[in-house]
């Protein structure tokens, strides 16, 4: 009955954008799809073609919603946007690279990276805000399709927090898993529990980008 219940969830993060390409903070900020997103996205959507998928969720930001569109329309589904879904929100920080800002807000760019749960850019988002609003909508969405398997395209910092739920990692402790553009994820969820079914899946992928946040 528990493992009936259970939610596969197949978690991706949205394709490429000349952001990424750049490595500028995308937080909230709207960026659509690069040509190589828009690859990404339909190479995605064919390496999930054959998949019973019964539901597609993305966060409503447009590199999101592009990237998910194409694996709704091979399944017949409609998209389902939702906002608890978004990349963390950087707020003055956006549009800048990590280097440019160091050299800016050297004492809060080292609190970034040292991962504080407390931090937050000006007019951003704290950490641990971040990671309860996204576990929150995640689970609530999983609730909502017991037994089945649903499609999510969100963010690398969305993706990230659900890695540390899964395998019960501390906010603060040092990324050692890739995030890459397009990948597959995949996480069970039951009763609310997430657990780590297989995390980078980019065989469908003629390459992908890591580090930058969006």
């Amino acid at each position: 009955m528990f493992q009936d219940q259970a939610t596969l969830l197949l978690l991706i993060r949205h394709g490429e954008t000349e952001w990424n390409r750049d490595a500028r903070i995308q937080g909230h900020t709207d960026i659509a799809l690069s040509a190589q997103g828009r690859s990404q996205a339909r190479a995605v959507a064919a390496a999930l073609s054959d998949t019973d998928i019964q539901a597609v969720y993305a966060s409503d930001l447009l590199r999101a919603s592009e990237t998910a569109q194409p694996i709704a329309q091979a399944h017949g589904l409609p998209l389902h946007t939702d906002p608890g879904l978004r990349e963390r929100a950087f707020g003055a920080f956006e549009g800048s690279s990590f280097v440019q800002l160091q050299a800016i807000h050297p004492e809060a760019c080292e609190r970034w990276r040292k991962r504080d749960p407390s931090f937050a850019a000006p007019g951003g988002e704290r950490l641990d805000d971040f990671y309860a609003r996204v576990t929150t909508t995640v689970r609530r969405i999983a609730a909502s399709h017991a037994g089945q398997t649903v499609a999510i395209v969100t963010h690398g910092g969305a993706l990230d927090c659900l890695h540390r739920c899964a395998t019960s990692q501390e906010l603060h402790a040092p990324r050692t898993w890739e995030l890459r553009n397009a990948a597959i994820n995949r996480v069970l969820v039951a009763e609310g529990r997430m657990t780590l079914v297989g995390w980078n899946d980019g065989g469908h992928l003629d390459s992908g980008l890591d580090e930058a946040l969006g």
